[in-house]
């Protein structure tokens, strides 16, 4: 089915994020591979693309113009990116589309000075703290402490499975600032990881992506200035529940746009690879298979389209996210699976694109809140 939700200059931004992929990333896939890790390189020619900074408004160096803020672009970049693999969406979405808002919206002046032009830049790389070791999805439930201490604040604790937490500059971190206020004693700090005590523990070995640089962090007496907290004392559970919305969405961007590429290859693979004297693809339990696949994601496609328009007008609420977080990656790995399947002992060998696709997606149905924390939300708000 055609879309009808991007218009040309969406189209065209499409080329350019496309090109800029083609000419910078592609060829070096395996290189980062090896390494873990996104390159510096790769940040410094995002940024001077103006990919990093579409939510962040033009004075402070971005692409935002006053009253201009349309997500669809970020729509877009998220697509292309995760048209190429799963990392890079999860890796550029975590810097430009999750932390953003943060360092946007929150923020004092001075602290958008100091941070936003290097953030759209490359030169300052983010990441975003909230996960702890046996915490999970329990964000209400944080252990890492921040106590004051003359004018500063002194952190203590440690997080983990943190995308970019290998190579960030500045990592915003969620602490315990009033012990005895659960939820409501929770704030955000903008933490340089240049800082006596912050240190990164073991870049994790992951069972898919195996490009990003997902890490396990601590502090130890890590002393930060009060100019580094991130919006008002104590509502940092609020602000990362007033965020978690356009997060979820951007995973079901990413779910969908990756399992419609791997589809699409599958599809072509399906036409070429011939059994018994004939394409696989002819074979009616295959042909069948395939329209079933196709109408799955077309379908979900014009939800999470709904959604992205929903969010560009400010409307999308976070029980529309978590039923497109949810959905569209539980369609990932649905596709996927069958997609290995079709492909038959090729799709099981990690030279195939559909293999590490696979690996790749699996994840999908446990961050960003798990599936089943998204299915106890529809249920709260259907009252039950």
């Amino acid at each position: 089915m055609q879309r009808d939700i991007y218009d040309d200059d969406h189209e065209a931004f499409r080329a350019s994020v496309k090109e800029f992929l083609d000419r910078q990333v592609v060829p070096n896939l395996e290189s980062h591979a090896d390494s873990h890790a996104l390159p510096r390189e790769f940040w410094i020619e995002a940024g001077k693309q103006g990919f990093l900074g579409l939510e962040v408004p033009e004075e402070y160096g971005g692409q935002l113009e006053e009253g201009a803020g349309d997500y669809r672009f970020n729509a877009v970049l998220t697509e292309e990116l995760a048209k190429v693999n799963m990392t890079l969406p999860s890796c550029v979405g975590i810097h430009a589309d999750i932390v953003a808002p943060y360092l946007v919206h929150l923020t004092t002046d001075e602290q958008k000075r100091r941070w936003l032009p290097r953030f759209c830049t490359g030169e300052l790389l983010t990441a975003i703290a909230m996960t702890e070791p046996g915490g999970g999805s329990d964000l209400a439930n944080l252990k890492t402490t921040a106590v004051r201490n003359g004018d500063d604040w002194v952190v203590n604790g440690s997080k983990t499975f943190i995308t970019n937490g290998g190579s960030a500059d500045l990592v915003v971190v969620a602490a315990r600032t009033a012990p005895e206020k659960k939820a409501k004693g929770i704030s955000l700090f903008g933490v340089d990881t240049s800082l006596a005590g912050f240190s990164v523990g073991r870049v994790l070995d992951k069972v898919g992506q195996d490009e990003s640089d997902t890490a396990e962090l601590a502090f130890e007496d890590v002393r930060v200035s009060n100019d580094d907290l991130i919006g008002e004392l104590d509502t940092g559970f609020i602000s990362m529940m007033r965020f978690l919305p356009q997060e979820r969405l951007g995973s079901a961007i990413t779910n969908l746009a990756h399992a419609a590429q791997i589809l699409e290859e599958t599809i072509q693979y399906a036409k070429d690879r011939k059994a018994f004297g004939q394409p696989i693809g002819s074979f009616q339990a295959n042909q069948f298979l395939i329209a079933e696949l196709v109408t799955r994601v077309e379908v979900t496609q014009a939800y999470v389209d709904q959604c992205v328009m929903k969010h560009t007008r400010g409307r999308l609420t976070a029980v529309d996210a978590a039923k497109a977080k949810w959905w569209t990656s539980q369609v990932q790995n649905d596709v996927l699976d069958h997609c290995v399947q079709l492909y038959g002992g090729y799709g099981y060998m990690n030279e195939y694109r559909v293999a590490r696709a696979w690996r790749d997606a699996r994840v999908t149905k446990i961050w960003a809140g798990s599936n089943e924390i998204m299915k106890m939300l529809i249920g709260r708000d259907l009252g039950l």
